[in-house]
């Protein structure tokens, strides 16, 4: 009777275990782009900078969207990040621009001129970090593109 009640509790288990699989939305990843970046005044610390990033939503459902932390790196150097919990929710395929403002880390700058003082006139390898947390049950997405730029 006992081996009964526990394997009738274990099948209950795992059918609400995947009742909620199947309640949780499978949304493609928003595609986040670099809008703009301009220098803002810093307050005795290191360079500060407001960047402006386009989020498309390229699902049918609204985008809940509790925060993002974005970083970019050169050359394995991560030179600007930032965090911002000011986003608008963004309705099913249509885009916004979510302003945060960012940070110039400078022992990172330093190494970063320390290596271009090495290198050739090489391409630099750029890498764009975005985590972004949705409110609800909907999975952290993360988002990275890589790159090179000319230097020449």
């Amino acid at each position: 009777m006992r081996q009964t009640i526990r394997h009738a509790c274990c099948v209950m288990v795992l059918f609400l275990v995947s009742a909620c699989a199947t309640v949780m939305p499978s949304l493609d990843p928003p595609k986040v782009t670099v809008d703009s970046v301009e220098s803002i005044p810093g307050n005795g610390g290191a360079p500060r900078f407001r960047i402006k990033l386009r989020v498309a939503n390229p699902n049918q459902q609204s985008l809940d969207i509790a925060g993002i932390s974005y970083g970019i790196e050169l050359l394995d150097e991560e030179l600007i990040s930032g965090v911002t919990n000011d986003v608008p929710e963004i309705a099913g395929y249509t885009e916004e621009v979510v302003t945060l403002e960012a940070s110039l880390q400078v022992f990172q700058l330093v190494r970063l001129l320390t290596k271009l003082g090495r290198a050739s006139t090489e391409p630099l390898e750029y890498k764009f970090t975005a985590k972004i947390d949705f409110n609800g049950l909907v999975p952290t997405q993360r988002i990275e593109e890589t790159g090179e730029l000319a230097l020449n």
